[in-house]
């Protein structure tokens, strides 16, 4: 598949953020009307070079879809998500020893045209990902995955083994090679200065990196490796929106409204949040429909409001 044209770095910047707030509450109720009109579809932004626009939210692989015993809430929430305008998808080899997958190939079997599918693998070895990419194929019911990416890139270590003679680099760049994947990424949430040196180290065309209102206090992907990833025009897809929770607080940052608001006036292009109920879904796309860019002031607020709690709401990050 060919690749399109690069961006300048400007042009890639304005379509990122370009448009998100036009037309987003677009439908309102017309006076003495019967119905309301339907409610407006979420806005997209560019997937850095792939040539894929995501909408602005997008389902994470965890929750509910990790669970045991749970295919029956799981495909409820994928096929849901999916009549929602959701077109990207995220999972892992490994999340609920492979429950994910599963639930997710249950979806893939009859919608997979309809999703940017993202798996990932959590080895670091040439044969131990291509026995992954294996597994996941066939867990997920399709013979590609859309993007591939290398889960949780935590310390130098990783990436030494990754990139050695049988690393895992090489079972990504044969497997692109042969169409089983269309785009390589990254991902972490452990040490900045890591995740950094694994993008110079090669050209990926995503990242996948821990994002919140917590994040500047303490080793901060905001600001070592943000800028990098945007620099290079990679798709950047935001996690730990509310740090499983631990972010949301009565007298911190109390909703998830201002939560996801605040990573979506970042320069990403969605952002993933793994779903407990159909409930949440429905909430979350609401957020993502209504959302407009914060003012740096709100932003400066948000921080601060977390600021007090933020070891907590960063508890995957490094310690010192």
């Amino acid at each position: 598949m060919q690749r399109p044209a690069p961006l300048s770095r400007r042009e890639f910047v304005s379509a990122l953020l370009g448009g998100v707030a036009a037309g987003a509450l677009s439908a309102t109720r017309a006076l003495g009307a019967a119905d309301e009109a339907p409610a407006p579809a979420m806005d997209t932004r560019p997937l850095g070079r792939t040539g894929h626009r995501v909408r602005l939210f997008s389902l994470g692989g965890q929750a509910t879809l990790e669970k045991p015993d749970t295919a029956d809430e799981s495909t409820a929430i994928i096929h849901r998500a999916l009549d929602l305008g959701v077109n990207y998808i995220d999972t892992s080899r490994v999340y609920g020893s492979g429950n994910s997958e599963h639930y997710i190939g249950r979806v893939m079997k009859d919608r997979r045209r309809e999703v940017f599918l993202a798996s990932k693998t959590r080895d670091r070895t040439y044969d131990g990902s291509m026995r992954s990419l294996e597994a996941s194929l066939k867990a997920l019911q399709t013979d590609h995955l859309d993007l591939w990416q290398l889960h949780n890139v935590m310390r130098k270590d990783d990436l030494d083994r990754i990139f050695a003679k049988d690393g895992a680099i090489h079972a990504l760049e044969k497997v692109r090679d042969q169409k089983l994947v269309r785009f390589l990424g990254i991902t972490g949430h452990f040490d900045p200065a890591v995740l950094r040196e694994g993008i110079r180290r090669h050209r990926f065309d995503a990242l996948l990196v821990a994002l919140n209102a917590a994040d500047r206090a303490r080793l901060s992907f905001i600001d070592n490796v943000l800028p990098v990833a945007v620099e290079k025009q990679m798709g950047i897809i935001g996690m730990k929106i509310p740090a499983r929770g631990r972010l949301l607080r009565p007298d911190g940052v109390a909703t998830m409204r201002d939560a996801m608001h605040y990573v979506l006036s970042l320069p990403v292009s969605t952002v993933i949040v793994g779903i407990s109920t159909l409930a949440e879904l429905e909430e979350n796309v609401r957020i993502a429909r209504e959302f407009h860019p914060l003012a740096s002031g709100d932003m400066r607020r948000l921080e601060a409001l977390a600021a007090p709690y933020a070891d907590d709401a960063s508890f995957f990050k490094m310690t010192a």
